[in-house]
């Protein structure tokens, strides 16, 4: 599996050391707020669970389910809920955390709708920001590393279901996706 990279861009340490740091900037942003982190699947899991570690005040955590990549690797445009919230956002602090802003158009998609909801407020944190491929208008709060514009895995993000367990974050090589 290891053959299948061209390098590898963020390592474990760099990785959780950045993670901290967000986890303390939120940790400041939300005192006594009680926000409630909705992880965008699948590919925040991994990262959601080291951020929630590192928030030290009390959050409570969601996730939905959306689909808008299939086994490709640019987004189709359309955006589908596969799994929805499980609780009521109305006049909470909400933090959406995805795992790669790339296009946009999944996180613009999920904005709207959660604002739908009545939440008290919306902020978005993303692990990687990768904003030469930006369609839709969207800024994140919270953003881990601004990544090149490359196919990038590991560390939840996946190329057709594979790779999300890598502990760090690497460049697929062109052939295994071509």
């Amino acid at each position: 599996m290891n053959n299948d990279f061209e390098k590898i861009i963020y390592d474990t340490e760099t990785l959780k050391a950045r993670i901290a740091e967000m986890g303390k900037t939120i940790t400041a942003d939300y005192l006594d707020k009680d926000p409630i982190v909705i992880g965008v699947l699948k590919g925040a899991f991994v990262f959601m669970a080291d951020l929630i570690r590192a928030i030290d005040t009390p959050c409570e955590v969601e996730f939905l389910g959306v689909s808008s990549y299939g086994s490709g690797t640019t987004t189709t445009g359309a955006v589908e809920i596969t799994r929805d919230l499980g609780k009521d956002i109305e006049g909470r602090h909400v933090i959406i955390v995805e795992d790669i802003l790339d296009s946009g158009v999944t996180l613009a998609y999920l904005k709207k709708y959660l604002a739908n909801r009545c939440p008290a407020s919306i902020r978005i944190c993303t692990l990687l920001d990768k904003p030469a491929r930006r369609q839709a208008d969207i800024t994140p709060d919270y953003v881990g590393f601004t990544c090149p514009d490359e196919f990038i895995v590991g560390f939840g993000l996946d190329y057709a279901e594979r790779y999300r367990n890598l502990p760090y974050i690497a460049i697929l090589k062109r052939e295994v996706y071509s």
